[in-house]
């Protein structure tokens, strides 16, 4: 029964999963190849039915795209009205969420996922308004061809020679709760492009020459097969896990191959490949650890072998852990839905295995609905392992120690007899079977037996009567020492058995442990050096070895970026291998089959964008690199740091696009005002021009009043420029300020001398300390901050108003507060009225600002290291607060 328990893990998915969907709204994407195989035809016909049955229907957007039969299936249904947008003069009509979510109907139509919204809309994409129906709870039907996932883009535009922009991500195709593929012959389709129910006859032909070609048609055609059939496995893998299923369901077949230490592995793999590639099913190569050996030792690097020759057959390889190979293999078999199970079959003597048995006896009989194929092995030639002396006399120590645990293990025995404690000979027995149990923890199981065997023998010689001798005058001691010798062998075995869990389970917790460090030092830094940096370093710990990381180059050959002082980089081929495993994507060097006269071994950086390099590793002992656990945990390191990389080339892509967007928001903004700002002082000193030149019977009052039009709009127009460079050139960095020492007094009153006429017509009021040291500053540029903060009050506040300027000291800055008892500014505008373009009132001036000129203010006040800031006074009005560093040593200013 234990056996057949759920996985909790499993079931407590299905909870969280069962609680998520109780509250989201299900979608149903009606699925095809191509523009018109008929997929809003056939929601429409799903629609109407559902609708027949009591179900509450609102079509939120369908696109009829002219065509008779799908507008007749819209009579009857409940349409909701389309917002409409205007883009560049064009007045756009779009699917308007806010009304579908206030509707609230039970299931909503919403046609072509794919779609880019109009330009004004939440949203960019269609799929992400689908999306907040969905969370909403509504239910939704949509529509979407194959040419759209985005995992496919690259894949289409290679066959069709089309790149398609609109597009939408795996995971929103992916959750779908239910997907019904809409599929007719190419031929079909190609009869109704001709015969106009798909475009117009014009668009339908152009179509014909370029993307509905009979070729393309039936490429696109084959992908939503495997499309809709990759979907359909996944909703059967659900199923099973729902219901909790043991045996496997042969809804499609997945083979495994048995991998084991022998050498007639080899043809039970390449026949598991054949068998796979008729059946055009997924195979695995999994072999079973019950030992927790190192790695160099011959079973595993066998085992090893057999892992490459299967990795380059196309298998996914699966090492297993546990203590019963046939349970092992069978539990993981059913967990992955494997329907066929290979295993080779070796020349074993009868006696053999009819006394201990055999692992295809066990899987033969325990396996259920699974299929199982016994294959008959053949001696391949192996290649030859050089083992070295050292190792030779150091496998001989465990042993040397056992003969010495079990004499020192005598001597305590027969001190305990000779002291005659009671039931001497029972404390023998627990003596012996100690040191074999403790034997077979530190030294492993072959120690252990030598100990079992030499306890027995022991036990008789020196234990037993007749002592000294071989021989036994009791009959019953031979079932003593045969039961001692079984335990002794069972206790070697389960103790050998823990010891190897046990360094096994440490193994994978320090591969566990230094992924985790590696993930968590690439997640924390930026830029190739340091990732490159991070990870080269932590790998080179792991492995005690040499590594060196190769990046790809937009062209020519890949750049060294870590590991200039190693081996590896100074051996001629390191560079052509990298160069290799780039381009093509694939292991190579040291121990495979490509390019093996290098010095290392090459993992590919891959990323779901493709490969961004190379890396390197070169261990000490070469035969680590063999062990398919540490291959494994390599590839892991590799596909961290291609992440990692790829993850900050995404930062950099993004920030570069970020600046792009606002550098073409600027120009639009710019563009838009400046059109605008041009346009009206130009035609007023085209109007005043114009008459002055055609009336020349205009009275003297007349004409000064037109003229001085003329040279206010010319002023006017003057300004906007001065401030329009003023901008870019302290943007760009080119308008660096020339400190000298001024007066504040005076950079004040020449800027209100400038704006005299401005403030005509309002009361300035002023407060200035006496006591201000002289300030290191531009003048110029001061001066122009004080004239557009003057022009500012003057443009916003009502003719009449105050405008008080007060100067003090406040600490180590001196403090300039320009404030005024207007309107004030609106509320929450306080930081966002020094964005450039932007203007608090837009009609308060008539619209003659530019909103730049309190951008300039903040880019002068910075630049001298200050801060400038708005606020609304308690009374009324605005008050802006500029603060300027005092530097050390200020001359004062000498008052006579």
């Amino acid at each position: 029964m234990p056996a057949t328990r759920p996985n909790p893990d499993d079931l407590l998915a299905q909870v969280q999963a069962a609680e998520a969907e109780a509250k989201r709204g299900s979608l149903k994407i009606f699925f095809g190849y191509a523009a018109g195989v008929g997929k809003t035809y056939s929601m429409l016909e799903n629609a109407q039915r559902a609708k027949a049955a009591g179900r509450e229907v609102v079509v939120g957007y369908v696109e009829p795209h002219g065509r008779r039969e799908t507008e007749a299936l819209l009579a009857g249904l409940e349409v909701l009205p389309t917002r409409e947008y205007e883009y560049r003069g064009v007045t756009l009509r779009d699917f308007d969420v806010d009304a579908a979510l206030a509707r609230r109907p039970d299931l909503i139509l919403v046609d072509e996922l794919a779609h880019t919204n109009a330009a004004g809309c939440r949203h960019e994409k269609r799929w992400q308004d689908v999306e907040e129906l969905l969370e909403a709870g509504i239910n939704v039907w949509t529509t979407l061809n194959v040419q759209h996932i985005e995992s496919l883009n690259d894949v289409i535009g290679q066959i069709t020679g089309v790149t398609v922009r609109e597009t939408v991500p795996d995971r929103a195709f992916d959750l779908a709760d239910d997907l019904e593929l809409v599929d007719i012959t190419p031929e079909e389709l190609m009869l109704r492009l001709k015969a106009g129910k798909v475009y117009l006859p014009e668009q339908a032909q152009r179509a014909i020459q370029s993307f509905f070609q009979r070729s393309n048609l039936t490429a696109l055609r084959e992908l939503s097969l495997r499309q809709a059939a990759r979907r359909i496995h996944t909703d059967v893998e659900l199923a099973r896990r729902e219901k909790a299923a043991i045996r496997p369901w042969a809804t499609a077949e997945r083979l495994l191959v048995c991998v084991g230490a022998s050498p007639t592995t080899a043809r039970v793999i390449r026949t598991a490949r054949r068998m796979a590639a008729a059946l055009d099913a997924p195979w695995l190569a999994v072999s079973v650890d019950l030992t927790g050996e190192p790695a160099n030792t011959p079973a595993k690097q066998q085992i090893s072998r057999n892992f490459r020759l299967a990795e380059r057959l196309g298998a996914e390889t699966v090492t297993l852990a546990g203590q019963n190979v046939t349970d092992t293999i069978l539990d993981y078999a059913r967990s992955r839905n494997v329907t066929k199970v290979l295993i080779g079959k070796t020349n074993q003597p009868r006696w053999r295995r009819l006394v201990f048995g055999t692992v295809i006896d066990d899987i033969l009989e325990k396996s259920g609905e699974i299929d199982v194929y016994v294959i008959h092995g053949e001696d391949e030639h192996a290649e030859s392992i050089p083992v070295q002396a050292s190792k030779s006399s150091a496998t001989k120590l465990p042993y040397i120690a056992a003969s010495a645990v079990i004499g020192l293990t005598s001597l305590v025995a027969y001190g305990l007899q000779f002291l005659h404690f009671a039931d001497a000979e029972a404390n023998t027995v627990m003596l012996f079977l100690a040191a074999v149990a403790w034997t077979a923890f530190r030294y492993g199981r072959g120690p252990a037996v030598l100990t079992s065997l030499l306890a027995v023998l022991i036990f008789d010689f020196f234990f037993v009567p007749p002592f000294y001798t071989f021989a036994v005058s009791d009959t019953q001691y031979v079932v003593t020492f045969a039961v001692m010798l079984t335990i002794g062998l069972v206790i070697s075995t389960l103790t050998s058995r823990l010891r190897a869990q046990i360094e096994s389970t440490r193994q994978r917790e320090r591969r566990t442990a230094s992924l985790y460090e590696l993930g968590k030092q690439l997640s924390s830094l930026y830029g190739n050096v340091f990732l490159v940096g991070a990870a080269g370093s932590k790998v080179a710990e792991m492995l005690g070895g040499e590594v060196a990381v190769y990046l790809r180059q937009a062209s020519g050959a890949p750049e060294l970026a870590f590991g200039h002082d190693s081996s590896i980089a100074q051996h001629a081929l390191s560079m052509p291998v990298a160069q290799w495993v780039i381009e093509h994507d694939q292991l190579a060097g040291a121990g495979t089959n490509t390019l093996p006269n290098a010095v290392a071994l090459f993992f590919p950086l891959t990323g779901s964008q493709g490969t961004h390099g190379a890396i390197a590793i070169r261990a000490r002992d070469a035969e680590q690199l063999l062990d398919p656990e540490f291959r494994h945990l390599l590839d892991a390191c590799a596909n961290q740091l291609a992440l990692a990389l790829e993850r900050d080339q995404l930062a950099i892509e993004a920030a570069d696009a970020r600046i792009r967007a606002e550098a073409e928001q600027v120009r639009s903004s710019l563009l838009s005002s400046v059109s605008h700002d041009l346009k009206t002082p130009l035609a007023a000193i085209a109007g005043a021009s114009s008459s002055l030149l055609e009336a020349a019977s205009l009275d003297q009052e007349t004409r000064r009043q037109l003229l001085e039009t003329v040279a206010d709009e010319a002023a006017r127009l003057n300004r906007l420029l001065e401030n329009i460079l003023q901008m870019s050139k302290l943007e760009a960095g080119a308008a660096a300020p020339n400190f000298q020492w001024h007066v504040l007094e005076e950079v004040i009153g020449s800027a209100l001398h400038r704006t005299r006429r401005e403030l005509a017509q309002h009361e300035v009021v002023t407060h200035l300390a006496n006591n201000l040291p002289l300030l290191y500053l531009d003048g110029l540029l001061m001066e122009q901050m004080f004239v557009n903060l003057f022009e500012n009050a003057a443009r916003y506040t009502p003719v009449g108003t105050e405008v008080t300027i007060r100067t003090a000291l406040d600490g180590k800055q001196v403090r300039i507060a320009i404030s005024d008892n207007g309107p004030g500014l609106p509320t929450g505008a306080e930081e966002r009225i020094f964005d450039k373009f932007y203007r608090a009132s837009p009609t308060a001036d008539g619209g003659r600002g530019s909103g730049l000129g309190l951008a300039i203010c903040r880019a002068i006040v910075k630049a001298h290291g200050g801060t400038i800031s708005a606020a609304n006074r308690p009374g009324g009005g605005a008050e802006f607060v500029i603060r300027l560093p005092l530097p050390q040593n200020s001359p004062q200013v000498i008052v006579e």
